[in-house]
């Protein structure tokens, strides 16, 4: 039997489970990896180092639900190749995820957002394998990307589908958590590259002030200039019935204000933050919400991830807190940073993507926001 008769590459497996196709995952790796992250359904065996010792019963205890096909994970996709092997051996139809968590990290789905009161459609395209989110609004023939973070074909295929022709590719800020595709996607697309003003990136762009309106078709978007997580954060009002938060606010946090920066940056940060998502939640409280990342794997269910201003912030009680409460908490709770993030900032500073395989560099969790 040949490595391919045991293996599944990313792109099959996640069309499997946007198709709704019987599958069960098995997650061998140990329990402090998957609980960084995970791919949505899978089940749990912590049988990782027993694997790699080479013992035949390491997956004995293992119960696999009905007879669907077995597709086995792990980091890099070597041990959950014998895990593989193993259950085959059984006479379980069973692969391996080639590459393993390290090549999901690009796997996709999308949902459609409905926005009562805009002219625009709205595509949520979550990069399921690391809680990426970006958006894809369409009107009148006209489409914009808004923090693109997967090969520019996904978005150019999704705008062909739905008849749009991308004319706007838009950041909220500079990415420290995955490698930015809006310069390949604007080059790909003979768009215009939107970056909110700033001296960060090398790469030619055309910078946006707050107050500036761009129009998408028949649709409008407002740029905010949200400071805090980064210098040039902002996020992106479309019709007066979204808002395409970034970094700045998520559903259940918000964004941390310390990457790149020095420790009395990071407190400049914070307050600077403070304000600006003191700005946000002074808007329409039942404007939804649309954040550039999520802290969990985004299931293939077709429900964006959105809520709206009000219920976000009924949601985060930090966001009543006065100013000097809020940044000594937020300095005190942030996270590790991103694996890999002054890499990724430098080649996103220059507006460019390194050559071949760029899953190792973007491994890993998101780790942008401070709950």
């Amino acid at each position: 039997m040949t490595t391919n008769d045991l293996t599944i590459d990313m792109e099959t497996l996640r069309q499997w489970l946007e198709q709704g196709r019987p599958v069960t995952i098995l997650d061998v790796r140990p329990a402090e990896e998957r609980v960084e992250w995970a791919i949505p359904g899978s089940i749990h065996i912590d049988a990782y180092h027993a694997l790699k010792a080479g013992d035949p019963h390491a997956l004995a205890s293992v119960e696999l639900p009905g007879a669907a096909p077995v597709v086995t994970i792990c980091g890099a996709g070597k041990t959950s190749l014998i895990a593989a092997q193993q259950l085959q051996a059984r006479g379980v139809r069973a692969r391996s995820l080639k590459g393993g968590m390290q090549a999901w990290s690009l796997a996709w789905n999308d949902a459609e957002v409905p926005v009562p009161g805009s002219a625009a459609r709205v595509i949520q395209v979550r990069r399921t394998g690391k809680g990426c989110l970006s958006y894809l609004i369409g009107a009148e023939g006209a489409a914009a990307v808004i923090d693109p973070s997967l090969h520019p074909d996904v978005y150019r295929d999704l705008a062909q589908r739905h008849g749009w022709q991308i004319t706007h590719v838009l950041e909220t800020h500079l990415h420290a958590d995955h490698l930015s595709r809006a310069r390949a996607l604007a080059e790909q697309s003979g768009a215009m590259l939107l970056l909110p003003a700033g001296h960060r990136v090398a790469a030619p762009f055309t910078a946006l002030a707050d107050g500036q309106t761009i129009a998408v078709g028949a649709a409008q978007l407002i740029v905010l200039h949200t400071p805090g997580h980064t210098p040039e954060s902002s996020c992106y009002l479309l019709d007066g019935a979204a808002l395409f938060t970034g970094d700045t606010l998520f559903l259940a946090a918000v964004g941390r204000p310390d990457l790149h920066t020095s420790t009395a940056g990071a407190r400049e940060q914070a307050q600077a933050l403070y304000h600006s998502l003191q700005r946000v939640l002074h808007l329409d409280p039942n404007i939804l919400a649309l954040p550039g990342h999520t802290s969990e794997p985004v299931a293939f269910n077709g429900q964006p991830v959105a809520a709206s201003l009000g219920e976000v912030g009924a949601r985060l009680a930090l966001l009543r807190e006065p100013e000097a409460t809020f940044v000594d908490t937020i300095l005190a709770r942030i996270p590790p940073t991103p694996p890999n993030h002054e890499q990724i900032i430098a080649f996103n500073e220059a507006g460019e993507l390194p050559t071949g395989d760029p899953t190792a560099l973007e491994a890993g969790a998101n780790r942008c926001a401070v709950a």
